[in-house]
């Protein structure tokens, strides 16, 4: 392994954590899941940093950054792009949308109607858009941020099973504790320090690390472990559906960035249990009468199963 490179994210975990002060975890998991080539979800109440933890990643990384205000009346089209027709050219020509990004911070995904939220679902599992019958490829890497508020707050829709699944990640930033809360009063404006923000890595030594991910070892051991608890999600005691096997490749891959970025050359068990909650709990369902949400419950499931 590349010793330069765990260090490089360990400066770019360093960067983000002067902006988004306290949560050094959840930017590591930001981290992780953008090493992993997946997208991530932030839930929580307006004003905790969403936005700003989005926007200071793309610009730690040097990558072209949109932002989308999802609301009740936005259209596929204002978010895929629409062929208009130019009198001198004559013909249509095509008007790419936001999505057209590599970092896409979707703000407020729920606020936004079901056919605009699914306009989302090529771009976030292929990497391309279909508009008009022809193909479009997205740049490269590609990551979506989206931010959600909690269902319960009016003017939200709740998002699909098919929409949740795409997103390998979901995170929640909470209230900052009382000394890191005392840091944001007294110091200067997120929004301005993150403009003044050098990129710590290119988007080429971006898809080096990706690279980097897949060459991380996972013994047989590992292998077993993880299935075994794939395997307790779908025995009916902890959740009313089990996980697909493609929520459990997602797992592997998230840990397998964590490894890296902890300069370790192979998965261990404490990968897997670390990212579990996050990477599983928006995609099960607690059985009836556990008295616990999604995250707590998988917590339970793990410290129920051992490492074989």
């Amino acid at each position: 392994m590349d010793v330069s490179l765990p260090r490089q994210l360990t400066r770019l975990v360093d960067q983000i954590s002067r902006i988004i002060v306290g949560k050094r975890t959840q930017i590591e998991d930001a981290v992780a899941c953008l090493l992993a080539g997946g997208h991530l979800l932030i839930e929580d109440v307006p004003g905790v940093g969403k936005t700003t933890l989005a926007h200071a990643l793309a610009v730690s990384l040097g990558l072209d950054f949109r932002r989308v205000q999802f609301t009740a009346d936005l259209m596929p089209s204002d978010l895929i792009g629409v062929s208009v027709f130019e009198r001198a050219k004559d013909a249509f020509v095509f008007h790419p949308g936001p999505v057209f990004a590599q970092v896409l911070l979707a703000d407020e995904i729920n606020r936004a109607g079901p056919k605009t939220q699914s306009a989302l679902l090529e771009a976030m599992e292929e990497q391309q858009v279909s508009v008009e019958n022809t193909t479009r490829a997205l740049p490269r890497p590609f990551f979506v941020i989206a931010t959600q508020n909690p269902s319960d707050q009016i003017g939200t829709y709740p998002l699909p099973e098919s929409q949740l699944d795409r997103f390998l990640l979901r995170v929640t930033l909470g209230y900052p504790d009382r000394a890191s809360e005392r840091e944001l009063l007294a110091g200067e404006d997120r929004r301005h320090l993150v403009a003044k923000l050098p990129a710590v890595m290119q988007p080429d030594e971006l898809v080096v690390a990706q690279q980097a991910v897949g060459r991380i070892t996972a013994s047989e051991a590992l292998l077993d472990y993880l299935q075994t608890l794939i395997a307790a999600t779908r025995d009916g005691r902890w959740f009313v559906e089990g996980l697909s096997p493609r929520a459990g490749i997602a797992v592997l891959r998230v840990a397998r960035a964590r490894a890296l970025m902890a300069e370790r050359a192979y998965v261990a068990p404490d990968d897997i249990q670390a990212i579990l909650p996050q990477a599983i709990a928006h995609r099960l369902t607690p059985v009836a009468g556990a008295g616990r949400g999604a995250i707590e419950q998988v917590r339970a499931m793990v410290e129920a199963t051992p490492v074989t």
